[in-house]
């Protein structure tokens, strides 16, 4: 069978059974074509607005294979998308007519509790690491949402529940082993390729591809401190001044979130909130769960309840709270971001009356307190550039019927324009969707005056930008 491949250079490159018969002689592991058994047990992507095409896929087993697959499309001039976790909003995992390096199979975790390290493959999810490392209470911070890839968070920055107390996921990226665009395996780390673990702090997959992460861990769990209260939207306006009132004052040791969704009239929950828009108030407190119900208390206590589901609970479980909002290749997705600098009455009030006007019963309109340990690591010590905004502002379109596309895109981009009245900080790229849109807009607002520096480095490590499924530095020149 003769496969079409799309090429670097924006033309088509013929694959014939021989080339890929080649291919296979030279890897370890499985290389599917469309029409192999296999090939649609690939690694679902949760986009389903991006569900990619691709023109070959190399579900790798190792470091071994992923150099003999970037060599293989340098070879023959092919376009790579790099699949890890595959929770990419943008649909950055997922190129049509491309290579796709998939790196599912690749998921081990191992554990030093002694250093408290935590060595990472680059196909795991946080799933897999919260597991192994909650064996000896500890734990790197990672997302919401538990089947989110370990890489692709990590690289655009990396917000969860420990950011307040912890910071980010790529601070804590203490090394990398990275597979550059020339097919050579260089470890990132404070002592050799210093400039590289730099831009991975945040940097995205500009700079190769990362088959083992490093993590410093911290002593968190096994039971941790957890408030959930669900109250009705219509009391938004007063939820969230509540929220933000109490936000301001909380201890580091405080991570907070809002967010507005219809939930489902789902048996296990309920039914006073059946079908029921709602304004979600979620808080972890790292640090002993009996201290922090108490010092969570009064984010229960914001308008009338619902329904309240907060207690001390497993780390892990915590960790999976969020998981059935977000199932892979479900939901049509295309979400906004925005920092802002303050959290105002008419912010708040705008917010309030998005919430309400939702298009789509999934989709979700949050909004993130940030500062405590995020703000400490100075801008420029790390490609994540943002740092000092108290708070994000998060506006999640997600429904289940492609014809309603044109509707919910424009509404996420009406609310996000309109968004910039109460501030403009910038935008966090991981939580930024893209439909026909360039994004080099994005990239300089995320990234501001590293951009140069990442740039540079860009050229250093993959001067013909080879890596460019993602969000794309371009090369200094």
């Amino acid at each position: 069978m003769t496969i079409t491949a799309t090429t670097v250079q924006g033309g088509l490159a013929t694959l014939t059974d021989e080339i890929i018969d080649e291919l296979r002689g030279r890897v370890h592991c499985p290389v599917l074509a469309p029409d192999d058994p296999g090939f649609a047990g690939v690694r679902e992507v949760f986009n389903a607005m991006h569900p990619g095409d691709p023109a070959l896929v190399i579900s790798c087993f190792g470091t071994a294979d992923v150099i003999d697959a970037v060599n293989f499309a340098r070879e023959n001039g092919l376009v790579v998308s790099v699949r890890g976790g595959g929770h990419s909003i943008a649909g950055l995992s997922a190129s049509d007519s491309c290579l796709l390096i998939d790196l599912a199979p690749m998921h081990a975790v191992q554990v030093d509790p002694a250093a408290r390290l935590a060595r990472v493959q680059g196909g795991a999810v946080w799933a897999d690491v919260d597991r192994e490392t909650q064996a000896y209470g500890l734990a790197a911070p990672g997302g919401v949402v538990s089947d989110t890839g370990v890489a692709g968070l990590t690289l655009g920055g990396g917000y969860g529940w420990l950011r307040r107390k912890y910071g980010l996921s790529c601070d804590h990226l203490v090394a990398a082993e990275v597979v550059g665009a020339d097919g050579q395996v260089r470890v990132a780390s404070s002592t050799e390729n210093t400039d590289l673990l730099w831009a991975l702090r945040g940097g995205g997959g500009n700079f190769g591809v990362v088959t083992w992460f490093t993590f410093a861990l911290e002593e968190v769990g096994p039971t941790v401190a957890f408030a959930g209260t669900f109250y009705p939207v219509e009391e938004a306006p007063e939820v969230l001044r509540g929220w933000r009132n109490y936000v301001s004052v909380a201890p580091d040791e405080v991570t907070a979130s809002c967010l507005t969704i219809t939930m489902p009239a789902d048996p296990e929950l309920p039914e006073a909130v059946h079908n029921r828009a709602c304004v979600v108030v979620g808080g972890v407190y790292s640090g002993a769960a009996e201290t922090g119900m108490d010092i969570l208390s009064p984010l229960r206590e914001l308008g009338t309840p619902l329904l309240d589901m907060s207690q001390p609970m497993p780390y892990t479980a915590m960790q999976q709270g969020f998981d059935a909002f977000f199932p892979r290749n479900t939901l049509q997705a295309y979400w906004k971001s925005r920092y802002l600098s303050s959290l105002s009455d008419a912010a708040i009030d705008f917010v309030a009356a998005r919430a309400a006007s939702r298009p789509s019963p999934l989709t979700l309109v949050n909004l993130f307190h940030m500062g405590g340990a995020i703000a400490v690591v100075p801008p420029d010590a790390t490609a994540f550039a943002q740092r000092s905004s108290p708070f994000l502002l998060s506006i999640d379109g997600n429904w289940t019927d492609p014809a309603d596309n044109d509707a919910n895109i424009a509404w996420v981009r009406e609310t996000f324009a309109e968004s910039a009245r109460h501030g403009d900080d910038g935008v966090y790229l991981n939580f930024t969707g893209r439909s026909d849109e360039p994004p080099d807009v994005a990239v300089d607002s995320a990234f501001g005056a590293n951009l140069r520096r990442l740039a540079e480095i860009k050229a250093k490590y993959d001067p013909d930008n080879v890596f460019r499924a993602n969000n794309n530095i371009t090369p200094a020149s």
